[in-house]
Formats: C-alpha cells, sequence, structure tokens
C-alpha cells in the first residue's frame, strides 16, 4: 500500500516539475510549446473573424481549434492534479484565466447561441506572463515590476491630475460651446476633452467659436506633455533599479530567477536555492 502511495506521489511530482517549473529541461519545453500553442490558438481566434477566411476554412480552423482545446483541458486537469490543494490553482487569477480560456468552446457545443463566448479565448494570451516566468526573463521582468511597483503612487497622481483637469476644462467647453457644437452634457464634454488630450481626436466632436478653438489648442498642446509623463516616470524608476553599481548589487540580492512552485499552496516566487516554501513551511523538493 506505501508503495502504490510513493509510486503515485512520485509521478504526480514528475508531472508537477514539467508544468509549474522552468528550472528543468522538461519544464522549459513544456513552456516554450505552451507558448507557441497559445499564440496559435490566438491566430486562429482572429483567423475566424474574418468572415471569408471561415467560410472558406470554417472546418480546418474548428478542427485546430477543438485539438488546442482539448490539449488545454488536459493541461489544465494535469495542473488540478498534480498540486496537493487543487483549489489553491482552481482559485487563483491564473486557474480562473485558465478555466475561462478553456470552456467556450465547449459551451459552443452544447448550448445555442454561445458562441459569442468564444471571444474569451483570447483570454489565452494572458496566460503568456505566466510562461514568461523562464529563468532568462526573470531578472528584466523582476527589475520592470518594481520600477512600476515604485511608481505606482506618482502615476496615481498623476492619472487624478488628468481627471480634474478633463473635469474642468469639458465643463468650460460645454459653457463655451454649448449643445449646438455637440457639446450636449458635461459627461460629453469630458468625453471630447479626454479624446483631444490623449491626442486620438474621433472628429464627432469639434469646437466651432474662437473660444473654444483657443481652448482645444491648449489642451492639444497639454496632451503631448501628458503622454510623456507616466513613460518618463517609469522610465527614472527603471534606471533607480539599475543605476550605480552599489545599488544594483542591493537590488540583485531581490531579483530571484527560482520559479518553483510549492505543490502544497500553489506559491511562487520563492527566493533562489530555497528548500521550503515561505507560505506554508512544507519542502519545495519532496519526493
Amino acid at each position: 500500500m506505501k508503495t502504490q502511495t510513493k509510486k503515485s506521489s512520485d509521478w504526480k511530482h514528475q508531472l508537477h516539475e514539467i508544468i509549474y517549473e522552468a528550472d528543468t529541461p522538461a519544464g522549459k519545453w513544456f513552456d516554450i510549446l505552451l507558448f507557441i500553442i497559445i499564440i496559435i490558438s490566438i491566430i486562429l481566434v482572429m483567423l475566424e473573424s474574418v468572415k471569408t477566411i471561415d467560410d472558406k476554412y470554417h472546418t480546418i480552423l474548428l478542427t485546430a481549434e477543438w485539438i488546442i482545446t482539448v490539449f488545454f483541458t488536459i493541461e489544465y486537469i494535469a495542473r488540478v492534479i498534480s498540486i496537493k490543494k487543487p483549489s489553491k490553482y482552481i482559485f487563483s487569477f491564473y486557474g480562473i484565466v485558465d478555466l475561462l480560456s478553456t470552456i467556450p468552446l465547449y459551451l459552443s457545443f452544447f448550448f445555442a447561441g454561445s458562441q459569442v463566448f468564444l471571444a474569451v479565448r483570447a483570454l489565452r494570451l494572458l496566460r503568456v506572463f505566466r510562461i514568461l516566468k523562464l529563468v532568462r526573463f526573470m531578472g528584466e521582468a523582476s527589475q520592470l515590476k518594481e520600477a512600476i511597483k515604485s511608481s505606482r503612487a506618482k502615476i496615481a497622481v498623476f492619472i487624478y491630475t488628468v481627471l480634474i483637469l478633463s473635469v474642468i476644462m469639458g465643463t468650460v467647453m460645454y459653457l463655451i460651446e454649448g449643445a449646438e457644437a455637440g457639446f450636449t452634457s458635461i459627461p460629453r464634454s469630458i468625453y471630447w476633452t479626454i479624446v483631444t488630450l490623449t491626442t486620438v481626436g474621433y472628429g464627432d466632436i469639434a469646437p466651432v467659436t474662437p473660444a473654444g478653438q483657443i481652448i482645444a489648442t491648449i489642451i492639444m498642446i497639454l496632451g503631448y506633455g501628458i503622454i510623456a509623463v507616466p513613460t518618463g516616470i517609469v522610465t527614472v524608476e527603471f534606471a533607480k533599479q539599475g543605476g550605480s553599481d552599489t545599488n544594483n548589487a542591493d537590488y540583485s540580492a531581490e531579483i530571484h530567477t527560482n520559479t518553483q512552485v510549492c505543490r502544497h499552496c500553489n506559491a511562487d516566487n520563492h527566493k533562489d536555492n530555497a528548500t521550503f516554501c515561505y507560505n506554508c513551511g512544507n519542502h519545495l523538493h519532496e519526493h
């Protein structure tokens, strides 16, 4: 009985090492294969949306999508059974993404009119972020993540300022232009301000009075500076992360290329050469 239990644990452990890790050769190849299949799947979703292509190659596209969906179904089941507490994966962010990106095709097969949910398959693209845990990307990804994290307060203040500016300028444009020029309400005027401020310019609303056009010109000029601000904030923080040798040395201690995922609680981001899980305390490499 103990031998059977040990054999069951061994194959589940090996399966876990392949589908959850990127440190092993098998894990790397699995992630590369998964990445390729995800990209193919997204291409299929896009091709199906082109009516001329879908009419001509519908059977081929559908067959390919079923093959990919079956693969993702097997992968999802394998992820569930290879972890000791399946709920930790099932109700995690990526667990939910995996499920939502897999079930639409099944729903379209059993329930009429559910084809609209097929677009949800594009969620598979989110899974690429998990695959990017490959060791060669970990340092850069960690540095970028820390730069964005350090910038979040400044970016939040910046966005708040832009929203206030949009409300003020939108209200002013509503008072100056009025409904005759398309500024029928303050919310619609705020919409125009944001569109102009971001230099999108749909052209569905345009000022006609000299005063309105002057304000619009000011908003357009401000737009160029506003677009550059978030990029500058993140760039400065990113430069700080990799600035001086001393700072870089300190920061390098925070960058971990370990992709080990705990089989007990599904926690990741462990320190390099870690033996025990920082979250639940269980051994990371037990067989």
